[in-house]
């Protein structure tokens, strides 16, 4: 074959014909489009949560160095910091034990010396003011000022009280500048100045390793020059400047590893990796439907050029060529249209998907990052291209001859049947669907997926059942206790719940029951005991104990043994606590005893042996101040007492009239705000706005998702009955000619709508049912707040919009182009 340098007129015959395809121009250039914002949202919702997880973690974890040393003093900070591993390193000095502000207690505060390093690291650094520069000057976050009533106003006066030493004081400041606080970190931080660490150096000295106590203690978080072997790094760095990490020597140094940057590392499991795998799939083949389609369909309506080509030289791989060209035209255009709007569309939807994280309620922080768009892009354009192969593979295969005579449907020895009724308008629009059996099939395929797709969402999130999920976080409507009961830091006496927040819940309307829950530690021995943790000199295991009223040892959930209360009444024996998983299934690993052990109990001064009557579930958000102490008994609450000797209250449990609910939401939080700040509360409303907000998010995402790949689906439907229209007018001017009138080919094209639809609403309700069973099913299985439940209304209300759908498309695409007369129509050539 002799090589002819063609590649411009090749090239011009593409541009040309490329041109010339506006129709198809505009609908390839949106579907493209589309298909890029379904891979640019789906990696910038993934890209935004993850660095909005890590931004989450850092905070929470202190800042963003990578390691830390700590609780030393200037003199071996000094000769760390000097290690040629370390690029940056912040000086940390601790200014207090505690912060003991009362407008703080629901909020722990922290009081410190940062340098400029660690405000940079900390996410410290003042977006208002400037940083404390004099001995008298602070700088704190808007929540900690917002509880303390300091205005956001530069020179602001504020008052710290403080624990120095074991020793609390009182301190005047003025307000140097603020930052935004992170709304998921419920710590609060004040930082001063430099002079203020020279003014009171005295009081700074580091004795940290004498009496535990943390004023003055010397932090420094480190930056090495990446983060790849942190931990490595570290011990290289405290050895080499003459320290140990060994606890018992000498000489030895306490070290931290940032812990943000050892979760950065993401571990998929097997099941993730095939859930995204499938998802990119999916994708790829929502893209692919309607991509081919719309090159297949112009390859199909520009056969007869292609022929003509190849009688005048042209070969099969200039011709592939001709239509990758276009290809990459319409990519070109349409790529970026996708990417950018795709962006925006992840971007709004990340903080839906972080408040269902553990990291709900913190900043959300979704950068432009470019792995984000090249991956897209990169997806997108091999969707385009392995859709647009076969097309290109038809159009270099056809011959010239085959070209001329191409009727849009296989020639087959058809039999001849004798009609009594003649050809109705609604028999030809389903023979006319039969003509191409593979486009109807992927046009079907097309708007069925949405259609799945949405139904398998709402079938997910009304899965979601709130009974069952609330059994692990509310036991009864409302639950009052200390403020420090709810941060985990219950103290006893020191925590106790107030008799007047408790009287004044009783007196309010629509009260019904309630019981108090009493707390206590002790100790207990046992010689069947299978714990080994929190041993005692002596051989005893330390204990948590609680004590319950009626009401909310009526609660208790039995694991085994009995709930005999004429039993516990005798004082002679005692319920065990058992931890439980996510299905509400008791850990093997939480049972220390057997039904009928025996133990020792010591609590109060008061020794007793008691016989184990059955075991209960421990719940650290109803019957237990959230602690684990490797094992935990229940106690009918009289019995508690008399064990004990205490009778400080915990908690508090009870119920109100449903129609008082809201009233008596309203009514604690106002009392806890402004009454008895030291107070606090939890609902069940909390778990159920946490429920619905899963839900919401389910509906939110999936249904994005699901609208996209519909606009994919009915713009496939629209190209498919456009383009058959186009390419049959001349057939339907000879059908009127022959009779035929307007109106009954308006109903033909009407009823091959109608067809498609049928055919569609058929498909999706095979489809959901399989994938509701086998997937969502599944799922619901393995998620512990869910109960699997069949939704059909979706389909219900979809479904006749697909009807109204397929009738009008092919009507508006009739109106559009019968702008000829049947004469015009019949002169067309072949």
């Amino acid at each position: 074959m002799i090589r002819v340098k063609n590649k411009r007129a090749i090239r011009n015959l593409a541009d040309k014909s490329f041109r010339a395809a506006k129709t198809r121009n505009v609908i390839a250039v949106i579907a493209i489009a589309l298909t890029a914002l379904l891979f640019t949202s789906v990696f910038t919702m993934g890209f935004g949560a993850a660095e909005s997880m890590q931004r989450a973690a850092m905070v929470m974890s202190g800042g963003d160095g990578h390691a830390v040393i700590k609780y030393v003093t200037d003199e071996e900070y000094a000769a760390v910091s000097s290690h040629p591993l370390i690029k940056e390193m912040a000086y940390c000095r601790t200014l207090c034990d505690s912060v003991d502000n009362e407008a703080l207690i629901k909020r722990h505060t922290e009081f410190w010396y940062y340098d400029d390093v660690g405000l940079k690291y900390g996410f410290a650094e003042p977006t208002r003011g400037h940083k404390p520069k004099a001995e008298n000057e602070v700088i704190a976050d808007t929540k900690t000022l917002e509880l303390m009533g300091v205005p956001l106003e530069v020179g602001a006066p504020l008052t710290l009280k403080i624990t120095v030493h074991g020793k609390q004081v009182a301190r005047d400041f003025r307000l140097a500048g603020w930052w935004e606080s992170d709304p998921g970190y419920n710590v609060g931080h004040i930082f001063s100045s430099r002079a203020y660490v020279d003014t009171h150096l005295d009081e700074l000295q580091n004795t940290y390793y004498e009496d535990s106590s943390l004023t003055g203690a010397v932090c420094g978080y480190i930056k090495f020059e990446n983060s790849l072997n942190i931990e490595q790094n570290l011990e290289t760095v405290v050895t080499e400047s003459g320290f140990s990490l060994d606890e018992d020597a000498p000489n030895y140094m306490a070290t931290g590893i940032n812990w943000a940057y050892m979760s950065t590392g993401v571990a998929l499991d097997a099941g993730t990796m095939t859930g995204l795998a499938c998802a990119l799939l999916l994708f790829v083949f929502t893209g692919y439907l309607i991509i081919y389609n719309i090159f297949q369909i112009s390859v199909l309506r520009d056969i007869r050029f292609y022929g003509l080509l190849k009688t005048i030289g042209a070969t099969g791989r200039q011709l592939r060529a001709m239509i990758r060209r276009q290809a990459f035209m319409l990519s070109f255009i349409g790529i970026p249209l996708g990417l950018l709007a795709g962006f925006f569309v992840g971007k709004a939807l990340v903080p839906a998907l972080m408040e269902q994280s553990s990291y709900a309620g913190s900043a959300v922080s979704v950068s432009p990052d470019p792995p984000i768009f090249a991956g897209a892009a990169a997806f997108a354009l091999i969707t385009v291209f392995i859709s647009t192969h076969k097309p290109g593979k038809m159009a270099a295969q056809v011959s010239a001859i085959e070209a001329a005579g191409y009727t849009d449907h296989p020639v087959k020895r058809k039999k001849f049947k004798n009609s009594q009724n003649g050809a109705r308008p609604k028999q030809m629009a389903l023979a006319n669907l039969g003509r191409n059996k593979k486009r109807t099939l992927l046009v079907i395929l097309s708007l069925s997926l949405s259609i799945v797709l949405t139904n398998t969402v709402f079938t997910l999130s009304q899965s979601v059942d709130v009974n069952k999920a609330l059994e692990n976080f509310s036991d009864a409507d409302f639950l009052i206790g200390h403020a420090d009961l709810f941060n985990h830091k219950y103290r006893g006496a020191e925590s106790a719940l107030s008799e007047s927040f408790m009287d004044a819940v009783s007196k309010q309307e629509g009260f019904e029951t309630g019981g108090r829950l009493y707390g206590s530690w002790g100790s207990y021995q046992s010689e069947t005991t299978v714990q080994t943790v929190n041993q005692q000199p002596d051989g005893s295991f330390s204990t948590a104990i609680y004590g319950l009223d009626e009401f909310p040892f009526s609660r208790l959930r039995l694991v085994d043994g009995e709930l005999d209360k004429e039993k516990l009444a005798t004082g002679r024996y005692i319920l065990e606590g058992v931890t439980t998983d996510d299905h509400g299934n008791a850990e093997t690993g939480s049972f220390n005893h057997q039904v009928g052990d025996m133990i020792t109990l010591t609590c109060g001064g008061n020794v007793r042996e008691m016989t184990v009557l059955g075991h209960v579930v421990a719940n650290p958000n109803t019957n237990t101040d959230g602690s684990w102490m490797g094992s935990i008994f229940f106690l009918p609450g009289d019995r508690y007492k008399e064990l004990t000797g205490n009778t400080c209250v915990m908690s508090y449990a009870f119920n109100v009239a449903d129609d008082k609910e809201a009233d008596m939401e309203s009514f604690l939080k106002q009392y806890t705000d402004r009454i008895e700040p030291t107070m606090n509360y939890a609902s069940k409303f909390t778990a159920l706005a946490g429920l619905e907000g899963i839900q919401d998010t389910a509906v939110l995402i999936g249904g994005a998702l699901a609208l996209i790949i519909g606009l994919i689906g009915v713009l496939n439907f629209i190209n498919a009955v456009l383009t058959s229209i186009l390419m049959r007018r001349r057939e339907f001017a000879m059908l009127q000619s022959i009779g035929m009138t307007r109106r009954q080919l308006v109903g033909m094209l009407c009823f091959e709508g109608s067809y498609y639809a049928v055919l569609t609403a058929v498909s999706s309700v095979l489809l959901s049912i399989g994938c509701s069973l086998l997937i969502v099913r599944p799922m619901c299985g393995q998620i512990w707040f869910t109960r699997y439940h069949f939704v059909f209304w979706p389909l219900v209300i979809v479904l006749p919009l697909l009807l109204v759908l397929g009738i009008l498309v092919p009507l508006i695409a009739y109106q559009t182009t019968d702008r000829q007369s049947i004469v015009e129509r019949l002169r067309e050539a072949e």
